[in-house]
């Protein structure tokens, strides 16, 4: 693959975002996996853009995935215990279908990571869908722990998992 450039994404690309995010819904749904079936949260993103929490990857001037990162420990899954403050966290991370099983996705996780370490943070972490264990696979494959799984009826989410980053 030629090289990945990441950036922070412009508001103006609130449409790249979402379209690379409804891709990866669709392609969710044709595998019978019933995460992200659901538009995406608009508000979310837009606020993410204008902080610059969320990235673009390109090849060669084309946007080929999306990955946020940033300070929120959602109260709901990160404990005090957890120390929250301690980490970057990653959210909604999707890599184009044309792209995908090239690595982009765990080239966006180092990078992730790097950041997180720069930050002085010892932490990368994410929550992923309770209960899509491919993708729980995935993480593990990329360097991340199980930390637990928060069962609550009304998230879907809460599978929880982190990786050092060297930083502290």
């Amino acid at each position: 693959m030629t090289e990945l450039h990441v950036r922070a994404a412009r508001p103006d690309e609130l449409d790249a975002v979402e379209s690379l995010l409804r891709e990866v819904s669709t392609w969710l749904a044709s595998r019978g996996i019933d995460q992200w079936q659901y538009p995406p949260h608009r508000d979310r993103i837009t606020t993410a853009l204008e902080r610059g929490d969320c990235f673009l990857a390109f090849v060669e001037g084309e946007p080929i995935a999306t990955i946020q990162v940033d300070t929120f420990a959602d109260p709901e899954f990160w404990e005090a215990g957890d120390k929250p403050d301690g980490a970057l966290y990653v959210h909604r991370m999707a890599v184009s279908r044309s792209s995908a099983g090239m690595g982009v996705g765990g080239t966006l996780l180092d990078w992730a990571a790097e950041r997180a370490a720069a930050a002085g943070k010892a932490w990368l972490r994410l929550d992923a869908w309770k209960d899509n264990p491919g993708l729980h696979r995935y993480y593990e494959g990329e360097g991340f722990t199980l930390l637990r799984i928060v069962d609550l009826p009304h998230r879907r989410s809460g599978a929880l998992f982190q990786r050092a980053t060297g930083g502290l």
